[in-house]
């Protein structure tokens, strides 16, 4: 079982002929060293199946886990927060988790209800007019809003924000490599972004609240995007909608973001949840699946997935997208939170984020050594440096039983850590934190 493969050594070599590599060795170089285990498991030959899970089971089990061993201050596109129980029992019927593809509406009509339901909250929350049934994550929502524009305006480059999450721009320039888009990066300075204004884009893709948890302007990027006759995309966070103006009040013609704070727990990182939402003038281009309002036979309201007949389906090869599907059971879990919070429930959740973020901060920056990495606004994460590097600080603090941060790494910072405070964080906690972070940087 351990040198089980499910491929033979000749479907080997027909692969790597194909991708012009030699070994497989080179197909994975581009995996760090660090994450390669170079000798091998500690494991002897021919053990059996249960053996082997037992002491595959016994290594897993040397991991920290945020929220039973280490409270957690990581965020940086996946956050800890409370996943009421409601929305567990709701969205966990096995109406929904058996439910399949809502090929046949006939027999379909309580999911596509749903989905209906969670495309409406969307649109709501982001001040657009119209909202697929979700995509896979909010990198992949990231691809398909800058194919649509791409589509929409014939034109090939693209301004790409350093303050995007950059496992999400890592996405975007690996389909760019088939797609041919061309990415302009733009720095973040002090926090924001600074766009070039001699360029005729496609689009602006910028974060609202950035990577680095500050709010960006858009009302600048709507106004160089009128002026160039661009695309505003804006990548939001919904948790951040409670709080602050939707996107839409900004004018964005398409918002997408990442779904997860609503209804998902961390789950080592997915599945997730892609929101996608944009202006009627391009719900044809719109990707992956839709959901519509109408009347059956007997002139009762009846669901259907509609607008199936695009491009994307039957004439892939002037598609803008090939994503023909969604994330049901995620999707309906995020429309039961937002349901079961309501528009209150959602301010107060923004608000606790808020505070809590805003009190973090400050007793961190009463530490010597411990300094802004921007003096611009933030929501629910803020990005400080250290005396350290962001990576030894995480270490250090995991003994202590924090999970600090997300390390900055070189493009925001070696020394730069990403702290993130959610709802889920109570003072007592913050305040052992505080204590626990100005020891370790002692």
């Amino acid at each position: 079982m351990g040198h089980y493969v499910p491929h033979t050594d000749a479907e080997i070599v027909q692969m790597l002929t194909f991708l012009g590599m030699s070994s497989l060795d080179e197909l994975f170089a581009s995996v760090p060293e660090v994450l390669r285990l170079a000798g091998g498991l500690d494991m002897a030959d021919g053990l059996s199946e249960p053996d082997t899970l037992d002491a595959m089971e016994r290594l897993a089990e040397r991991n920290r886990r945020a929220g039973r061993e280490l409270v957690c201050f990581a965020g940086g596109g996946a956050y800890d927060h409370e996943v009421p129980s409601t929305v567990r029992r709701v969205a966990f019927r096995s109406e929904f988790v058996t439910a399949y593809t809502p090929y046949q509406p006939e027999v379909a009509q309580g999911v596509l209800q749903a989905l209906f339901e969670y495309q409406t909250l969307l649109c709501r929350l982001t001040g657009m007019e119209v909202a697929n049934a979700s995509l896979y994550d909010g990198a992949s929502a990231c691809v398909e809003a800058v194919n649509l524009a791409v589509s929409a305006t014939g034109r090939q480059t693209v301004l790409l924000s350093d303050g995007v999450n950059p496992n999400w721009r890592q996405v975007l320039e690996t389909f760019a490599a088939g797609t041919g888009h061309d990415y302009i990066r733009c720095d973040v300075v002090n926090g924001v972004t600074r766009w070039p204004d001699d360029v005729q884009p496609a689009a602006l893709l910028v974060q609202y609240p950035n990577y680095l948890g500050c709010l960006e302007d858009l009302a600048a990027a709507r106004q160089l995007a009128d002026k160039t006759g661009a695309l505003l995309l804006v990548a939001f966070d919904p948790v951040a909608a409670g709080l602050l103006h939707s996107p839409g009040h900004f004018g964005a013609d398409v918002v997408v973001g990442e779904g997860q704070p609503f209804g998902t727990p961390l789950s080592f990182g997915g599945p997730y949840l892609g929101l996608f939402a944009c202006k009627r003038d391009h719900v044809r281009r719109l990707p992956g699946r839709l959901v519509g309002e109408t009347v059956d036979a007997d002139g009762r309201r009846a669901y259907v997935t509609t607008l199936r007949t695009r491009e994307q389906d039957i004439r892939r090869e002037k598609a803008s997208s090939n994503v023909c599907t969604n994330q049901t059971l995620i999707a309906v879990a995020c429309a039961v939170q937002l349901a079961w919070l309501g528009t209150e429930g959602l301010r107060e959740l923004a608000v606790r984020c808020a505070r809590g973020t805003r009190y973090t901060r400050e007793a961190l920056l009463a530490i010597d050594g411990v300094e802004p990495l921007s003096d611009a606004a933030v929501f629910r994460e803020f990005a400080v440096t250290t005396p350290t590097s962001g990576d030894v600080v995480v270490e250090r603090m995991a003994e202590e039983g924090f999970l600090a941060g997300v390390p900055l790494g070189d493009e925001y910072g070696e020394r730069g850590l990403l702290i993130s405070v959610t709802e889920r964080r109570t003072r007592d906690e913050i305040d052992a934190f505080v204590a626990a972070f100005e020891k370790v940087i002692r």
